[in-house]
């Protein structure tokens, strides 16, 4: 089909919505992929650097999944949770022995919205308390109830949702009211300076002091839960002071809620230095919810937890027709497997910590590069008119980079409340060389706007 002809239908046949979230001015038509490489219907192949929106954990059509997934097709595709059926088992002991005590009993589901939406009515069945707290700038679903999680106007419809949803201060030591050089837990540090004595986070303490405001003003004495990603996702790559999630649990617990760690983005060793982004904050969740990655592309989520707040949720009778089907289970479960045989968490560590510290030499030499930071291949640069002021680079010059970027054959994503941060999160699979060849891209890219501008 023509490009000219696609184009026709996506306008006329799909909802508006597709072509509102189709990328750059000239899209790219997508026809193939395999590993880190896409291809377009011309025969142009990209280096892939998003991955289908941190997607794609081992690699497009990698091998070893793809002939799981063949395998399970020729023998069963579909059946439900009103039998009993090896993948499912099989999986669900495998992605247990991944979790510390009590995180043992797991529900699938086929996305991180539903996840999440799940994770929402557990807790509050669990807790028998109602309000939810999460941090501003943060994204957990679309769905009407995860709409209220999500802290973006972007992705808010103007109709009641998400009730009893209270978003506080994201603590971002780049952007937020308080940061240093010292506060993250990542290869590269802020540019803002500070004082703190070694082991003592002065912004730590004032974004504490937000939460305990929160608690103080917004939410009843008793609460359902609180939600936070390990790093922010759309958000960003917002990563917080390093004792931050440890006694934000600390206090949500006293108020009698359960704390939920959203690794929809983070999890399956993107970060690097963990499997789970949570493990790199020193705590324990209460729950944990999951999807992208999970399933290398495959549509699947799940929520984790502890048997008593699974039992909770028996109190009624919920049914997921396509949650944890033969296809998703037999996928998923060779996704574990090739993380493990492929190293790809190794190479999260390596690749990521190399692309970070060579951003934050482009840092210094270009004025609109205001920050560098993430963990592994989970990172964020963002962009500002200067550094002293840290004012968010205008959308139509994100634009024009990102647009040249792509015409030089890699592929990132954008994020951040004002679309000002570049996401870099690519397949797990990606090379130094790929690094290289990136980096060599985005330095020329900034050159030219630069010169532009």
């Amino acid at each position: 089909m023509s490009k000219e002809r696609m184009m026709e239908i996506r306008k006329k046949h799909c909802n508006p919505m597709t072509m509102k979230v189709t990328y750059y001015k000239k899209p790219v038509f997508i026809h193939q992929g395999y590993m880190q490489w896409l291809w377009d219907v011309d025969g142009k192949r990209y280096l892939d650097l998003f991955a289908g929106v941190a997607t794609v954990s081992v690699g497009h059509c990698h091998p070893k999944v793809t002939a799981a997934a063949v395998q399970q097709l020729k023998r069963l595709w579909h059946t439900t949770n009103i039998y009993v059926y090896p993948p499912l088992h099989e999986y669900c002991e495998k992605l247990a022995s991944y979790f510390p005590d009590p995180l043992k009993v797991i529900y699938l589901t086929n996305s991180g919205s539903e996840a999440n939406d799940l994770a929402m009515l557990m807790a509050r069945l669990h807790t028998g308390n109602f309000d939810i707290i999460t941090f501003r700038g943060s994204y957990h679903g679309g769905s009407p109830q995860t709409m209220g999680l999500t802290s973006n106007a972007a992705y808010k419809y103007p109709i009641a949702n998400g009730l009893g949803c209270t978003n506080t201060m994201c603590p971002d030591v780049f952007r937020g009211p308080w940061g240093g050089s010292h506060c993250r837990d990542s290869p590269v540090q802020t540019i803002r300076e500070c004082s703190c004595a070694q082991g003592h986070c002065m912004a730590n303490e004032q974004y504490i002091g937000q939460l305990k405001e929160t608690f103080a003003t917004s939410v009843p004495s008793r609460i359902a839960a609180f939600f936070g990603e390990p790093i922010q996702g759309v958000g960003g790559a917002v990563q917080y002071p390093k004792n931050y999630l440890k006694e934000a649990y600390k206090l949500v617990r006293e108020k009698g809620g359960v704390c939920i760690a959203d690794e929809v983005q983070t999890g399956f060793g993107r970060t690097g230095s963990h499997f789970w982004g949570f493990q790199g904050h020193d705590v324990i969740p209460d729950m944990v919810t999951m999807a992208k990655g999970i399933g290398n592309g495959f549509p699947m989520g799940a929520v984790v937890t502890t048997p008593e707040i699974a039992a909770s949720f028996a109190k009624g009778v919920h049914f997921n027709t396509f949650g944890g089907n033969p296809v998703a289970c037999a996928v998923a479960s060779s996704v574990l497997d090739t993380i493990t045989e492929d190293n790809t968490q190794q190479i999260s560590l390596d690749v990521g910590t190399y692309l970070m510290t060579e951003l934050a030499k482009l840092r210094e030499k270009y004025e609109i590069i205001g920050d560098v930071r993430g963990k592994g291949l989970q990172i964020g640069v963002e962009m500002v008119k200067d550094k002293a002021s840290r004012e968010p680079l205008s959308p139509e010059a994100m634009n024009e980079i990102f647009e040249d970027i792509k015409d030089m054959g890699v592929l990132i994503g954008k994020g951040g409340i004002y679309g000002q941060t570049f996401r870099i999160k690519p397949p797990m699979c990606i090379s130094m060389e790929d690094a290289d060849f990136f980096m060599a891209v985005f330095n020329k890219s900034i050159h030219n706007y630069m010169e532009r501008r």
